[in-house]
């Protein structure tokens, strides 16, 4: 037996079958890999939420998303564009909407766009986050006492004080 492929048509066809860009709003994911892996790759949606939409569409999420029939990626797109509706309120990626106080779950563009948006407005009204936005410091509660500097030495630097020692007593000596 050789190792090589018995029917090299039959291989060339289901290459060809494949959709090697599917198009979500306005974004372009790899047909080549898994619908989990595929759905990853928007903004928006992480692996827990691609395993629910994945599951919710009754579509295997290890198959192949190019080769899926194009009803069964309309299936798909749909879930994506509903995932707020369908799941609780917990995980989606936008609770109570400053001026709707609605719920939504934003992917691609939007989200990065409704994000700005959000520290914009805390910078204007100058709340506690927006000023630390502004200062470009952790806004989440992060350690700052040893990491997260960004303006150089804050503490004794010793070095320096050495440096500067060092050359007082060379001028002292001449």
């Amino acid at each position: 037996m050789s190792a090589e492929d018995p029917n090299p048509d039959e291989a060339d066809e289901e290459e060809e079958d494949i959709r090697y860009f599917v198009r979500i709003g306005q974004t372009d994911l790899d047909g080549t890999k898994s619908v989990e892996r595929a759905l990853t790759e928007l903004n928006g949606i992480g692996t827990r939420a691609a395993r629910l939409i994945a599951q919710r569409a009754e579509v295997d999420r290890r198959a192949v998303f190019g080769k899926l029939d194009d009803d069964v990626i309309d299936t798909v797109v749909e879930h994506v564009e509903s995932f707020a509706d369908e799941v609780p309120e917990w995980m989606t990626n936008h609770q109570k909407d400053y001026f709707t106080g609605e719920t939504t779950h934003e992917t691609g563009n939007d989200l990065n766009l409704t994000r700005r948006q959000d520290i914009n407005r805390m910078k204007m009204i100058d709340s506690y986050r927006g000023i630390r936005h502004q200062r470009g410091q952790k806004v989440r509660g992060q350690r700052t006492k040893s990491t997260g500097r960004t303006e150089g030495t804050i503490g004794v630097n010793v070095e320096a004080i050495k440096e500067e020692q060092a050359e007082a007593g060379e001028e002292g000596d001449e």
